[in-house]
């Protein structure tokens, strides 16, 4: 083994297991492996960045923009309410939802297909009476599953296609992956619709009112001549027992107690972090005269600066009437339940940080993480995907911050713009992007860059939108990966690791090692990015083919289907991550029934791979 062999081995050892461990960002431990290939000479210098004008990064670019037209104009809600049944069964309902999810998948980015369709799944889970969990992980499943159909689907089949090029076998065409890919999803979906379902783990009664998100950590102030005054933590509890909430913290003098001893009495300007629902808060406020820690703060700001603008400004507001200022301010103020979107500008940032009063208007009441109060103060706690912010404020302001921000409401929406025009013309600039990638008019970075143009001039995709519709620590992560790859094959690396696998492992067996690089590259989707794992194993799926003699196309296709196939894990899949506190699911839910839906994945692909791309 030569040094440059050792190097990108150790390498790539270090940047796997700090995509396991999870403590940086997916985008930043790539460019870290990139720079450490620079800095030992494995990449040229003057080829580092050569990554970003890969066409695999440029068409994942344009998708998303493309992507984000179908959500603009409606048309994806549109379609959503005429293809989804309203008064069918949980066979047919579950399977319809699945299938859409499913087939926009295949053409839109897999991750705006679930934020579109989940509030759609929330309300399909009251009228089946199933909980929302019990919906949402089928929907994110099918989502996955409906990316391996389509070249455009998933970034993995991108990487995929480009790898092969750089192979000197040409790209992928369009729907090369549907064979497989289409009967694989087909056949899960038909698993979870049928049987799948009944396997998720059903955290919250089905039945109740309204979307039940699992217990919120919020704080509640006790204000002066509260009746909590006076009482110990013990009775107070006692008092809303039957609301099934509880203090896990006691603020006091701005020092917080976790875990407080029952026997300590309330005093006034107590800060009380309860853990409970939204119904039970409301209770409890109702009961005690109190009032959430946000809202009162937020009062105390408000006259602190209505005193400090002097006589000037009372002057100024004599001739304006009091009531029409009123309800000028109250009439559209609203509660709204928000999942913080895999990708959010919120995530890793608190409220403190964002300035959501002074910048929005609006205050955040209580969060809900994987039904679990989190430790930190609301407002210095460092946001996740996946959190839920219960929410109040302006509804217009509210719809300007969801759209800023990256949220999901959950709750019914009405169509973004009811357009139809304009829906139908963004529907249009995709299948024509499609179309001239399927007749090999143009080559598809080319052609879904000139479905970028028509969106901005035709205004489906306002200008101004087109950076925030990509996804930048995706397309950072890809382009400083395509490098690393690059450094396997050029060191003679991947061909190292190749002949391991096929005289160790599958012993020169093709139809075993190909079992084996499909459920390599599935385990390895479970623990870190598949886009990440994708560049990591084309390298490596090309020279055991090289090393075995056979199609290196049926290897690709493994790497491209097993890239697709993250169910054991909410780390594996944003869509994981994006249902894991709305579903109220803990780490070990996803494997039970993500694990015989790799199974059943694995059984059908293999003999497909070898009929469609024989060995």
């Amino acid at each position: 083994m030569t040094t440059s062999q050792l190097l990108i081995f150790a390498i790539l050892t270090a940047t796997m297991a700090l995509f396991l461990w999870g403590r940086f960002r997916h985008d930043l431990v790539a460019l870290l492996a990139l720079m450490a290939c620079v800095l030992a000479g494995l990449v040229p210098a003057a080829e580092a960045f050569a990554g970003f004008g890969h066409p695999a990064v440029i068409t994942v670019a344009c998708v998303l923009v493309l992507s984000q037209g179908l959500q603009n104009t409606g048309a994806v809600d549109w379609l959503a309410r005429s293809v989804l049944p309203r008064v069918a069964g949980r066979l047919t309902s579950m399977a319809v939802l699945m299938g859409l999810g499913a087939l926009l998948s295949g053409f839109m980015n897999n991750v705006g297909a679930m934020a579109l369709l989940m509030p759609v799944a929330v309300q399909l889970s009251e009228r089946l009476e199933l909980t929302p969990g019990q919906v949402l992980m089928p929907l994110a499943f099918g989502t996955i599953l409906g990316g391996m159909t389509t070249l455009i689907g998933t970034p993995p089949n991108l990487i995929v296609s480009g790898f092969r090029a750089e192979a000197g076998l040409g790209h992928f065409a369009m729907f090369d992956f549907a064979p497989v890919g289409v009967a694989v999803a087909v056949l899960g979906v038909a698993f979870v619709a049928l049987i799948g379902w009944r396997l998720v783990p059903a955290r919250k009664a089905s039945g109740a009112e309204g979307f039940e998100t699992g217990a919120y950590m919020t704080e509640v102030r006790v204000p002066e001549k509260s009746k909590a005054i006076g009482l110990t933590l013990r009775q107070f509890e006692a008092e809303i027992d039957d609301s099934e909430a509880q203090i896990v913290g006691l603020v006091r003098n701005e020092v917080r107690m976790t875990a407080p001893h029952g026997g300590r009495r309330i005093r006034e300007g107590d800060i009380l972090v309860l853990e409970a629902d939204v119904e039970t808060l409301a209770k409890a406020l109702s009961a005690f005269g109190m009032k959430l820690e946000e809202q009162a703060s937020s009062s105390e700001d408000e006259e602190a600066t209505e005193a400090a603008k002097g006589s000037k400004a009372v002057d100024a507001k004599a001739d304006q009437d009091p009531e029409d200022e009123d309800s000028k301010r109250d009439a559209d103020i609203v509660l709204r339940e928000l999942a913080v979107l895999p990708g959010s500008s919120l995530v890793g940032r608190s409220a403190s940080d964002l300035r959501l009063r002074t910048r929005y208007g609006l205050n955040l009441l209580a969060v809900s993480r994987e039904g679990q109060p989190p430790r930190a103060r609301l407002r210095t706690l460092n946001l996740k995907s996946g959190d839920l912010l219960l929410m109040q404020g302006p509804a217009e302001v509210m719809a300007d911050f969801v759209n800023d921000t990256g949220c999901v409401p959950l709750s019914e929406r009405k169509l973004r713009i009811p357009d139809k025009r304009m829906a139908i013309v963004a529907g249009a600039i995709m299948l024509g992007s499609v179309g001239i990638v399927t007749a090999g008019l143009l080559p598809a970075a080319a052609a879904f860059t000139l479905g970028v143009v028509a969106s901005m001039l035709l205004r489906t995709v306002p200008p101004r939108q087109v950076y925030t519709a990509i996804d930048w620590p995706v397309i950072v992560l890809l382009a400083a990966l395509i490098p690393v790859a690059g450094a396997m094959q050029a060191t003679g690396a991947a061909d190292l690791l190749a002949r391991f696998l096929v005289e160790t492992i599958a012993q020169g067996n093709a139809i075993m090692a190909l079992v084996v690089v499909m459920v390599t590259t599935i385990f390895l989707s479970d623990v870190m990015n598949n886009a990440a794992t994708a560049a990591v194993l084309c390298p490596i799926a090309i020279g055991i083919a090289a090393a075995l003699g056979v199609n290196p196309d049926s290897f690709l296709m493994a790497v491209a289907i097993g890239a697709s196939c993250a169910f054991l894990t909410p780390i594996g899949h944003q869509n994981n991550t994006l249902i894991l506190g709305p579903g109220g699911f803990g780490f070990g839910d996803y494997w039970k029934l993500g694990l015989p839906l790799e199974v059943i994945v694995v059984a059908v692909s293999i003999p497909l791979l070898l009929v469609v791309w024989p060995l």
